[in-house]
């Protein structure tokens, strides 16, 4: 990292009280619609969290809509259908012989919706979001991740494992990397060799100190994908820098277990809370990003299919 300066120049504002009401808000309505209520239920939380979240004291928005995360959820919901239909089908019908051989096409079958899922996750994600008027945009390739994520997944199976921490990384450049900011542009520099040392190190030391150095395991692995994060903009490279410290990565973790615990869930929204300004407050930015010269570059997009099929298979997205 070079000594440039770098300051809190993003923040979260938001409150557990105000977030909590729109928890309570939105599980009384989705269990009053048995369900259906669960995309509108989805954007008010995106558009509380994003209003609250600011960079240089400007917040961001987020412009999906209830009605484009739905038809998207009405999308994603379907393929899940079928997908369950077939499994049941081949499980009656099927002799064990061919059954097994369904059951390998319709499982290599939801493996090819991850790169999918997330690559029109990100896509409307970012089209949906903004800062004083600059969208974000995405503008990767999806046959290109999909060729990507099967031919390292397949080196991941065949390393029994040991080849995850490349693919990973590999994925995480690729699609942070195809991220723009109006006419900026992200980069991510992860490596595979040095996340793979990272985990290998605190799998152990947390094994031998039976979970405390799970700790510093945890504030690494923050500060690994921060510290490879920057900015490019008319030629010059901004970069992220983290300062958490493994005594505020630790009394973030207790708390939250501890408030969710003793509040039997109840405390779910004061601990995200915690958590979002936990991370943004040891999120810092070189000061030299002149964000007033950035201007608007990205389209309009609003299929949130990918958004929702994202969500039901549990994919993690930047």
């Amino acid at each position: 990292m070079e000594p440039y300066l770098l300051r809190n120049r993003l923040r979260y504002v938001g409150t557990g009280s105000d977030l909590f009401g729109i928890y309570i808000v939105n599980m009384l309505l989705c269990i009053v619609t048995l369900g259906l209520y669960y995309p509108w239920a989805k954007a008010a939380v995106s558009k509380y969290t994003y209003a609250n979240t600011q960079l240089d004291n400007s917040p961001f928005q987020f412009h999906g809509t209830g009605k484009e995360i739905f038809k998207g959820f009405i999308k994603a919901v379907g393929i899940l259908i079928v997908w369950y239909a077939a499994i049941f089908a081949a499980t009656l019908y099927l002799p064990e012989g061919l059954r097994l051989l369904a059951y390998v096409v319709l499982y290599l079958f939801i493996l090819a919706l991850i790169p999918i899922a997330v690559h029109g996750a990100l896509r409307y994600r970012m089209s949906r979001t903004s800062w004083q008027g600059i969208h974000f945009g995405y503008r990767g390739d999806r046959n290109e991740l999909v060729k990507m994520y099967f031919t390292q997944a397949l080196l991941t199976i065949v390393t029994f494992g040991i080849y995850a921490a490349w693919l990973v990384q590999n994925l995480n450049r690729y699609t942070i990397s195809h991220i723009r900011f109006g006419s900026a542009k992200m980069k991510y520099t992860g490596d595979g060799m040095d996340y793979f040392i990272l985990n290998i190190k605190g799998y152990f030391l947390t094994i031998i100190t039976l979970g405390i150095y799970g700790f510093w395991w945890g504030r690494d692995l923050f500060a690994y994908f921060v510290d490879n994060l920057a900015i490019e903009h008319e030629g010059e490279t901004y970069e992220f820098q983290s300062s958490m410290t493994v005594g505020t990565y630790a009394g973030l973790v207790i708390g939250n277990i501890l408030l969710i615990i003793f509040t039997l869930g109840l405390g779910a929204a004061w601990a995200d809370t915690r958590a979002l300004k936990a991370v943004f407050d040891n999120t810092l930015l070189d000061e030299r990003l002149n964000t007033d010269a950035l201007t608007q570059t990205e389209a309009d997009y609003r299929d949130a299919t990918g958004e929702d099929m994202a969500d039901m298979l549990d994919i993690g997205l930047v």
